[in-house]
C-alpha cells in the first residue's frame, strides 16, 4: 500500500536497482588451525551472548563472524556494537598493519568509555582484552591474533545468518560488505578489484602473508559473466559439514578457487608491488 504523510506526495517517490550482480564466495574459509586467540575469544564470545536476552540474532547454536563487533559493558550488561570494519580471516594477508592499528584506536576509545568492560572480560576468563588494546599493531603476526581476537571474531551469528542464501535464509556474508570492508584496510600497493580480459570486475586477496614470496591468490568474488565466476563455490544456504557447525573452519576449499602466481589476475593484484611475487 502506497501511504504519503506531510507534503510528501508520490511523485517525491523514486525506485533503485542495482546495475553490477556479483557472484561471491566469502562465507567458507580455507582448512585452517584455530588458533589460541581464535579458540579463547569464541569461548568468551559464547559466555557473553549468553548473558544477553535481546540479542538480535538470537538464537544458536553460534558460528563466530569475524565482524569486527565490540562487547562493551554498562550498568545494564553487556551488547556489542560494531566498529566500521571488519577482517575476515581469508582477507588478513593483504591487510596493511598501520591500517590495522587504526581499527585498534578506535576500540581503544570505545572500551574506554566503558570502563567494566576490560574487568569484565578477566572475571569471565579473558585475560587478553588490555594487551591487544595497548600494543600497536606493526606485523602481520600482529594483524592476525587481532583478526582472531574478541574485538573483530566476536559476533555471535546462527549459520543461516551468518552464511545462508535465500530461499533458505538472508546471509551476513551475502552481500557485500565482508568485500567493502577489506577496500579499506588492505595494502595501497596491493589491487583488491582487478578487471578480466573482458574487462569485469573480480576480487582477489593473497593466499600468504607479505613478503613470503607467494604470489598466488583466492578468488573471493566475481562478476557472473566472468569466466573467473567459475571458481566459486555454489552457494550452500548455510549448510555446513557437522565438523564445521560450530566454527567458520571448512575441511576443504573449491577447486580453483586459489589462482597461480602467473594467472594475469594475480599479476594485476601484485603489479604495484615490486619486486613481483614469484
Amino acid at each position: 500500500m502506497n501511504t504519503t504523510a506531510g507534503n510528501q506526495s508520490a511523485a517525491d517517490t523514486h525506485t533503485e536497482h542495482e546495475n553490477h550482480p556479483w557472484t561471491i564466495s566469502v562465507a567458507d574459509h580455507p582448512k585452517r588451525v584455530d588458533s589460541p586467540q581464535y579458540k579463547e575469544s569464541r569461548a568468551l564470545m559464547l559466555k557473553l551472548v549468553d548473558t544477553t536476552d535481546d540479542w538480535t540474532f538470537a538464537p544458536g547454536p553460534y558460528q563466530d563472524h569475524h565482524g569486527g563487533g565490540v562487547w562493551v559493558k554498562d550498568q545494564g550488561g553487556w551488547i556489542c556494537l560494531f566498529l566500521p570494519l571488519g577482517i575476515e580471516w581469508s582477507a588478513q594477508f593483504c591487510a596493511d598493519p598501520a591500517k590495522v592499528d587504526q581499527i585498534r584506536l578506535l576500540a581503544a576509545r570505545v572500551i574506554a568509555a566503558f570502563p567494566d568492560t576490560l574487568p569484565g572480560y578477566a572475571e569471565l576468563g579473558y585475560q587478553d582484552g588490555e594487551r591487544l588494546l595497548n600494543t600497536r599493531i606493526e606485523t602481520a603476526e600482529q594483524v592476525s591474533e587481532w583478526t582472531d581476537s574478541i574485538f573483530n571474531a566476536s559476533v555471535p551469528l546462527p549459520a543461516g545468518i551468518h552464511s545462508g542464501v535465500l530461499p533458505t535464509a538472508a546471509g551476513y556474508h551475502h552481500y557485500p560488505k565482508p568485500i567493502v570492508d577489506i577496500d579499506h584496510f588492505r595494502f595501497d600497493d596491493f589491487n583488491l578489484f582487478v578487471e578480466d580480459d573482458q574487462g569485469l570486475s573480480v576480487a582477489v586477496v593473497p593466499v600468504a602473508p607479505r613478503g613470503s614470496g607467494d604470489g598466488r591468490v583466492r578468488v573471493l568474488a566475481a562478476h557472473p559473466s566472468s569466466r573467473y565466476a567459475k571458481h566459486l563455490v555454489p552457494p550452500s544456504g548455510g549448510a555446513r559439514p557437522e565438523t564445521a557447525r560450530d566454527t567458520e573452519t571448512l575441511a576443504t576449499e573449491p577447486a580453483g578457487a586459489v589462482l597461480p602466481a602467473r594467472d594475469p589476475l594475480a599479476e594485476r593484484a601484485f603489479r604495484l608491488q615490486q619486486p613481483m611475487p614469484a
